[in-house]
């Protein structure tokens, strides 16, 4: 925008204007809730595709439940945890041909 130029009423920078209705994210898919707490000394962010089992160590909930997991969130998102804090946080079911490169070297493989 340029320096002294004037802005509508109701117009927002950036804005997106779509049309049709919002989108229900990960529909029909399993989920689960569990409780998470950071239990280190420094904050840890979490994006929105890692595979939830193979977080930071420090994090304390259980792992087992989450295998083949991520966070329930829109994508290129994250949750962070602060030092001490407890949160609830919902997980679903990786899909497609579930399997799981990277991350801590974990899994390697078929979920």
């Amino acid at each position: 925008m340029a320096r002294g130029a004037q802005v509508s009423a109701g117009l927002v920078p950036g804005e997106l204007l779509t049309d049709g209705p919002d989108h229900d994210l990960n529909l029909g898919r399993r989920t689960l809730t569990l409780v998470v707490e950071n239990g280190g000394d420094r904050p840890i962010q979490v994006g929105s595709h890692y595979h939830f089992a193979e977080t930071n160590g420090a994090l304390k909930f259980d792992r087992d439940a989450a295998r083949g997991m991520r966070l329930n969130i829109a994508s290129g998102t994250a949750v962070r945890f602060e030092p001490g804090q407890q949160r609830t946080v919902e997980l679903v079911d990786y899909s497609g041909d579930r399997t799981v490169y990277g991350f801590r070297g974990l899994v390697q493989g078929a979920l």
